[in-house]
């Protein structure tokens, strides 16, 4: 049974190496490592710091990103409407145009067909008159080509004077 239990010699060198050895491990290694534990930890928490920041940027930037979208969306909209309404205006303009610019027309066709109707109306009244005269001469002419018939119309007038 020797095997199993071990001796007390071999207890107490092991209890003095291992007391012994954390007495130089506390006063040599122990600050070191706690030192570079510690170190770890603050780089650890440092760069968890540092993700949690970052993420935070991502999501501001994110934010911005949308929010800059929106803008522009709205202004493209702005934009196609306004050009929308100055190419409505463009048109609406152009037709009254056309339309005024039509009834200036019109009204000029009507006032050269007014003014050349007067102008063959009169034209046509001295026609008129031209064969009405030609006509009461040739009337005249031929009533008045015989020599008693003359005589007639003479004392006739000849009365009508005396009357007056």
């Amino acid at each position: 049974m020797e095997l199993v239990t071990p001796s007390y010699g071999l207890l107490f060198w092991t209890g003095l190496t291992f007391c012994l050895l954390l007495f130089v491990l506390t006063k040599f290694a122990w600050k070191p490592i706690l030192n570079m534990v510690n170190t770890r930890s603050k780089a650890i928490e440092d760069a968890l710091k540092e993700a949690e920041k970052a993420r935070h940027e991502m999501q501001q930037m994110h934010a911005e990103n949308e929010r800059i979208l929106k803008e522009a969306r709205a202004e493209r909209d702005a934009i196609l409407k306004e050009a929308k309404d100055a190419g409505s205006k463009m048109i609406d303009d152009a037709r009254e145009k056309a339309k005024s610019e039509g009834a200036k027309l019109l009204e000029a066709a009507k006032s050269a067909i007014q003014s050349e109707r007067n102008a063959a109306l009169s034209e046509m009244k001295a026609q008129v008159a031209t064969f009405s005269v030609q006509i009461a001469e040739q009337l005249v002419k031929e009533s008045l080509a015989s020599e008693s018939k003359q005589q007639a119309l003479a004392s006739k007038l000849a009365e009508e004077i005396k009357l007056n």
